[in-house]
């Protein structure tokens, strides 16, 4: 990831799930604001931040296969090292 795609960002999220995700990225720390045009935006300042961001979308939206993937992933890359 390169600098130029920190800063403000807009989330595409659905509007049922637009809240839940909202006051988890607050608990986290995680400058974000929903305006009046249903928008979630997030101000991403770090990789970190970026990885706590996708972390929390996976975990309210993914789907059972792709969070099984996604585990299974880490616990091969946890192999390597």
């Amino acid at each position: 990831m390169t600098n130029h795609t920190l800063g403000d960002q807009v989330l595409q999220i659905p509007l049922s799930d637009r809240w839940r995700i909202y006051h988890r990225l607050q608990e986290l720390k995680i400058n974000c604001s929903c305006p009046p045009d249903g928008s979630l935006r997030v101000q991403v300042n770090n990789l970190l931040e970026v990885i706590l961001i996708r972390s929390t979308v996976m975990q309210l939206l993914a789907s059972r296969y792709e969070l099984l993937e996604w585990l299974e992933r880490c616990w091969h890359y946890s192999d390597e090292s």
